[in-house]
């Protein structure tokens, strides 16, 4: 989950006034893209149906995890972020192309998409990828679903516009409560391996922080979503190729699961489902478009548990289930009261 520049991974993917999107992930997601306020609906739909789609989409981002796990059994977690880096960008800027987007054409642009690049996909994709060394993949998709209540905890230092409400706060109360009972805090954290649900959760942090930073620094910058999302992959590609041969060798072969588990996770998981996100958002809009927030650990954790073996103890999935009560209760706002309708040549009741 989660996919980060204009639209959303996605990981969290959005035109250039940009709103925080869901979490992906990204996974992964996630994508790791903003998402953009909706467009007009145009008037030639698409061939499949929003919640094909939509399915399609929870089921990328959801996987995501499991194809990290698989991807650091062959190669480092840094060569893991630079394969699925590598063609998320690809699939986008072949996007670009059918579409004949221009890149972005200012400077003080670039400038602000190398951070948010580096906060938005290089930091959490290789820290996602670390963490997968030493915790099982459904820890790292249930520690991503706590992004929402990072930002949650931003907005009431001040780093965010948006003014945390009593229900908002109570739901990061929650969440958090939720992420001690996934941890197995009254055991005393007994079998935990702190330095990689650390890094997941640091991974999780990072997006928020990037997300807030788009909003300030992107909205109005005259280009498209795609052409923004696909700069900012292009640059955080750039930004991990310079890092990794720092701290890697060259792997000595190419295993067949963990390089096609790479590819998917780049192709798809950060290129295909940012195109899917953006297609959504524009669609349904963002509100709808990010409740895939909430299906990517269910998911995740299905697919560790029934294809990677991974155990499961009942406090996994009952903190997984109030971490997403509270994240969605931090997503929710007050209702506006729609006023009355008029009546032809009559008076509204007062």
């Amino acid at each position: 989950m989660t996919a980060a520049a204009v639209t959303t991974d996605p990981d969290p993917a959005p035109s250039t006034a940009t709103v925080p999107p869901a979490p992906t992930l990204t996974a992964t997601t996630a994508a790791s893209t903003p998402v953009s306020a909706p467009a007009a609906t145009s008037a030639r739909r698409p061939a499949l149906d929003w919640r094909i789609r939509f399915g399609a989409l929870s089921l990328i981002w959801g996987f995501s995890f499991l194809l990290i796990k698989v991807g650091t059994e062959g190669y480092a977690p840094f060569q893991v972020t630079l394969g699925r880096l590598l063609s998320g960008t690809a699939v986008l800027a072949v996007a670009m192309v059918v579409r004949r987007e221009r890149l972005p054409r200012t400077a003080r642009t670039w400038g602000h998409l190398a951070v948010a690049a580096f906060f938005l996909n290089a930091l959490p994709f290789s820290l996602f990828a670390y963490s997968e060394l030493t915790i099982p993949s459904t820890l790292a998709g249930i520690c991503n679903a706590t992004s929402p209540l990072w930002g949650m905890a931003l907005s009431l230092v001040a780093l965010s516009e948006d003014r945390p409400t009593r229900r908002r706060v109570a739901g990061l109360g929650l969440g958090f409560l939720g992420v001690l009972t996934v941890l197995g805090a009254w055991q005393g954290f007994s079998g935990l391996d702190f330095s990689g649900t650390a890094m997941a959760l640091l991974a999780s942090l990072s997006y928020p922080i990037g997300w807030i930073y788009v909003r300030r620094t992107l909205a109005g910058s005259g280009s498209s979503t795609l052409a923004l999302t696909g700069s900012q992959l292009f640059l955080g590609t750039v930004q991990i190729a310079l890092v990794t041969p720092l701290f890697t060798s060259a792997p000595d072969g190419f295993p067949l699961l963990p390089t096609l588990a790479v590819l998917a996770l780049g192709a798809l998981g950060t290129g295909l489902a940012v195109l899917l996100q953006y297609g959504l958002v524009e669609e349904v809009g963002p509100t709808t478009a990010q409740m895939v927030t909430y299906f990517i650990p269910v998911i995740a954790t299905a697919a560790g548990v029934a294809v990677l073996g991974e155990q499961l103890s009942w406090n996994t999935p009952v903190g997984a289930l109030i971490v997403l009560a509270g994240a969605a209760l931090t997503q929710s706002r007050a209702r506006t009261p729609k006023p009355a309708p008029r009546s032809c040549g009559l008076p509204r009741n007062p």
